[in-house]
């Protein structure tokens, strides 16, 4: 049995699309926060912005994460504000082994405006294209502080095709079985 890893960083470094790939290559569970959230509240993360507030949200996703966290053999993939707020980034590194992913704010904001993308991101669904990049910069900056007490660091950056995100997986999967 292997404790949980928690995949972090800020949205579009690849914390669902690396984690989906991970867990297949290692034979666990994955779980993305936001949707397992989603399943428990019955509404998605924007309604919940939307229609309860930031706040909630957060009370939501900690109550959440207290769970997973005591689950064996998943990779988590948390929200990017996730390890920001309250104890969330205690208790990962309790818990399990934290991952922070990382790549560079032009990289994370040309994945942010993929239509996609941006229409599920509620701190970026009404931006202008032009204002993205500024407010990557500047929350990437004042929540660095938070990532960076992640266990492990890891470049996400080449995960732009289905085989390089096998590779950037499997390079992942060597590194997170050194640790165990």
């Amino acid at each position: 049995m292997m404790k949980p890893v928690f995949l972090i960083g800020y949205m579009g470094c690849g914390k669902t699309t690396l984690g989906e790939v991970l867990a297949r290559q290692m034979q666990l569970r994955f779980i993305d926060l936001d949707e397992y959230i989603e399943a428990r509240s019955g509404m998605s993360v924007v309604e919940i912005f939307d229609e309860m507030g930031e706040n909630h949200f957060r009370e939501l996703e900690t109550a959440a994460l207290q769970k997973v966290a005591t689950m064996t053999d998943v990779i988590v993939s948390c929200g990017g504000g996730t390890p920001c707020h309250g104890d969330n980034m205690a208790l990962m590194n309790a818990s399990g082994v934290t991952v922070w992913l990382t790549t560079s704010p032009e990289r994370i904001t040309a994945r942010l405006l993929l239509p996609e993308q941006k229409c599920k991101r509620p701190k970026i669904n009404t931006l202008l294209p032009s204002e993205v990049l500024p407010l990557v910069q500047k929350e990437l900056l004042s929540r660095s502080v938070h990532y960076a007490r992640a266990q492990m660091q890891f470049d996400s950056t080449d995960i732009e095709t289905a085989e390089a995100t096998e590779r950037t997986a499997c390079r992942l999967a060597q590194q997170l079985k050194l640790l165990s």
